[in-house]
Protein backbone atom coordinates (compact mmCIF):
# COMPACT_ATOMS: atom_id res chain seq x y z
CA UNK A 1 0.00 0.00 0.00
CA UNK A 2 1.46 3.32 -1.10
CA UNK A 3 1.86 5.88 1.66
CA UNK A 4 3.24 9.38 1.42
CA UNK A 5 3.46 11.24 4.71
CA UNK A 6 4.46 14.89 4.85
CA UNK A 7 6.10 16.64 7.79
CA UNK A 8 7.40 20.10 8.51
CA UNK A 9 4.69 22.59 7.73
CA UNK A 10 3.99 25.52 9.99
CA UNK A 11 3.98 29.27 10.41
CA UNK A 12 7.00 31.26 9.28
CA UNK A 13 7.72 34.92 8.71
CA UNK A 14 8.34 36.29 5.25
CA UNK A 15 11.99 35.93 4.35
CA UNK A 16 12.33 32.84 6.51
CA UNK A 17 13.03 29.22 5.69
CA UNK A 18 11.29 25.91 6.16
CA UNK A 19 12.03 22.33 5.23
CA UNK A 20 9.30 19.86 4.35
CA UNK A 21 9.84 16.11 4.39
CA UNK A 22 7.90 13.35 2.68
CA UNK A 23 8.45 9.78 3.82
CA UNK A 24 7.34 7.20 1.28
CA UNK A 25 6.49 3.54 1.62
CA UNK A 26 4.81 0.79 -0.37
CA UNK A 27 6.89 1.09 -3.54
CA UNK A 28 10.51 1.16 -4.67
CA UNK A 29 11.32 4.75 -3.86
CA UNK A 30 14.74 4.96 -5.48
CA UNK A 31 13.52 4.33 -9.03
CA UNK A 32 10.60 6.73 -8.91
CA UNK A 33 10.08 10.39 -9.68
CA UNK A 34 8.86 12.39 -6.72
CA UNK A 35 7.29 15.80 -6.58
CA UNK A 36 5.86 18.54 -4.43
CA UNK A 37 2.68 20.39 -5.32
CA UNK A 38 0.83 23.12 -3.51
CA UNK A 39 -2.66 24.47 -3.38
CA UNK A 40 -3.45 27.94 -2.10
CA UNK A 41 -6.96 28.92 -1.01
CA UNK A 42 -9.20 29.39 -4.02
CA UNK A 43 -6.54 28.24 -6.46
CA UNK A 44 -5.76 25.07 -8.36
CA UNK A 45 -3.09 22.67 -7.23
CA UNK A 46 0.20 23.46 -8.96
CA UNK A 47 3.55 21.79 -9.37
CA UNK A 48 6.26 23.28 -7.19
CA UNK A 49 9.19 20.96 -7.85
CA UNK A 50 9.96 17.51 -9.15
CA UNK A 51 12.97 15.22 -8.98
CA UNK A 52 13.56 12.16 -11.12
CA UNK A 53 15.15 8.92 -9.99
CA UNK A 54 18.36 10.14 -11.60
CA UNK A 55 18.29 13.45 -9.78
CA UNK A 56 17.04 15.70 -12.56
CA UNK A 57 14.99 18.53 -11.08
CA UNK A 58 12.29 20.85 -12.35
CA UNK A 59 10.95 23.91 -10.57
CA UNK A 60 8.05 26.24 -11.02
CA UNK A 61 9.26 29.65 -12.16
CA UNK A 62 7.84 31.19 -9.01
CA UNK A 63 10.19 29.21 -6.76
CA UNK A 64 13.35 28.95 -8.85
CA UNK A 65 16.37 30.08 -6.90
CA UNK A 66 14.50 29.85 -3.59
CA UNK A 67 13.40 26.20 -3.28
CA UNK A 68 15.30 22.95 -3.73
CA UNK A 69 14.11 19.35 -3.81
CA UNK A 70 16.74 16.91 -2.60
CA UNK A 71 16.03 13.25 -1.99
CA UNK A 72 17.56 10.62 0.27
CA UNK A 73 16.94 7.18 -1.17
CA UNK A 74 18.39 5.50 1.93
CA UNK A 75 15.55 7.07 3.95
CA UNK A 76 12.81 6.86 1.29
CA UNK A 77 12.44 10.59 1.80
CA UNK A 78 12.12 13.60 -0.45
CA UNK A 79 12.49 17.10 0.93
CA UNK A 80 11.43 20.56 -0.08
CA UNK A 81 13.82 23.17 1.21
CA UNK A 82 12.20 26.57 1.04
CA UNK A 83 14.11 29.81 1.50
CA UNK A 84 13.22 33.49 1.17
CA UNK A 85 9.59 32.60 1.73
CA UNK A 86 6.93 35.00 0.59
CA UNK A 87 3.31 35.46 1.61
CA UNK A 88 2.29 34.02 -1.76
CA UNK A 89 3.97 30.73 -0.85
CA UNK A 90 1.20 30.15 1.70
CA UNK A 91 -0.54 26.91 0.72
CA UNK A 92 -1.08 23.28 1.55
CA UNK A 93 1.91 21.38 0.21
CA UNK A 94 1.43 17.86 -1.11
CA UNK A 95 3.92 15.13 -1.78
CA UNK A 96 3.38 13.38 -5.10
CA UNK A 97 4.47 10.18 -6.81
CA UNK A 98 3.41 9.75 -10.43
CA UNK A 99 3.57 6.10 -11.42
CA UNK A 100 1.87 3.91 -13.99
CA UNK A 101 -0.50 6.65 -15.04
CA UNK A 102 -1.66 7.19 -11.47
CA UNK A 103 -0.84 10.09 -9.17
CA UNK A 104 -0.33 9.16 -5.56
CA UNK A 105 -0.69 11.92 -2.97
CA UNK A 106 0.03 12.59 0.63
CA UNK A 107 -2.53 14.31 2.82
CA UNK A 108 -0.65 17.58 2.71
CA UNK A 109 0.97 19.92 5.17
CA UNK A 110 0.05 23.57 5.65
CA UNK A 111 2.66 26.28 5.21
CA UNK A 112 1.66 29.77 6.27
CA UNK A 113 3.97 32.69 5.56
CA UNK A 114 3.17 35.85 7.48
CA UNK A 115 4.09 39.20 5.97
Amino acid sequence: QVQLVEFGGGLVQAGGSLRLSCVASGFVFSINTMGWYRQAPGKQRELVARISSGGTTNYADSVKGRFTIPRDNSKNTVYLEMNSLKAEDTAVYYCNNPRGGVNYWGKGTLVTVSS
